[in-house]
């Protein structure tokens, strides 16, 4: 009950103290309710009002540019830790953070890099609870970052390349192993290249990644020749690079 009421208390003092007095604080009470024992009245319970702090949270990120998958994804992950929790995001401690991770990761199996991303997520969200002076402090500032084992990913021989090309019967498919071997774009890069982010005379090819950052990748002069042939040979005028790869809702 003691804590509960500092808490509070601190809680309220927050638009009137900077961090320094709020410790001062928080010592004095400690010291003054030492010897005392506190006991409260039944009161009205407290009104929740995490979800409306989750929903503004995730407006904030959303006028920072953040995507809507990951919004979603933001989401998602917030509120399965509030329903899992069951309190007041305001009360949500450190231990009851560490706990849910564990938990978490022992019923569903995860690794440790899902774990990782989970807290990265939690940090963010009280980080700005913090911020707005909903909280005192971020319970996720004492939870370190989860070690994760770096793996080496096997690429393919220039053998291999060579068996991938002889087995192409189309110029496109010829086209797409020698764009994604010669860039190192990724496949979900590769599908939403238009015409227009060609050039054949630079060698070069703007790339949308990740939340939509723009990059510029080179490809080297089979890749210019394969890809020729293979637009020389169309007949349509669609804008799309690769349109047999396009979805419907995809860039165009």
């Amino acid at each position: 009950m003691k804590e509960e009421l500092m808490t509070e208390v601190m809680q309220q003092m927050l638009p009137y103290l900077d961090n320094a007095q709020l410790k001062q604080l928080r010592q004095m009470m400690e010291q003054t309710l030492y010897h005392y024992e506190v006991t409260g009245a039944e009161a009205k319970p407290e009104e929740d009002d995490s979800n409306d702090l989750v929903t503004m949270f995730i407006a904030a990120k959303r006028i920072e540019g953040c995507s809507e998958k990951t919004l979603k994804y933001y989401q998602t992950t917030i509120d399965a830790m509030v329903a899992s929790l069951g309190k007041n995001v305001r009360h949500i401690l450190t231990e009851d953070l560490r706990t849910y991770l564990t938990d978490y990761q022992s019923k569903n199996k995860s690794s440790r890099v899902t774990i990782d991303n989970i807290r990265r997520i939690l940090s963010s969200f009280f980080s700005w609870l913090e911020d707005e002076d909903y909280i005192i402090k971020s319970p996720v500032r004492r939870i370190h970052k989860v070690k994760t084992a770096s793996n080496i990913k096997e690429t393919y021989s220039d053998e291999d390349l060579e068996k991938m090309r002889d087995n192409c019967e189309e110029l496109r498919d010829l086209a797409m192993i020698d764009m994604l071997a010669s860039t190192g774009m990724r496949v979900g890069e590769m599908v939403l290249l238009n015409r227009d982010d060609i050039d054949f005379a630079e060698r070069e090819c703007k790339v949308f990644g990740k939340g939509d950052k723009e990059r510029i990748v080179y490809f080297d002069a089979r890749t210019k020749l394969h890809l020729q042939e293979y637009l020389d040979s169309r007949t349509d005028d669609n804008l799309a690079l690769f349109v047999t790869l396009r979805a419907p809702h995809e860039r165009i």
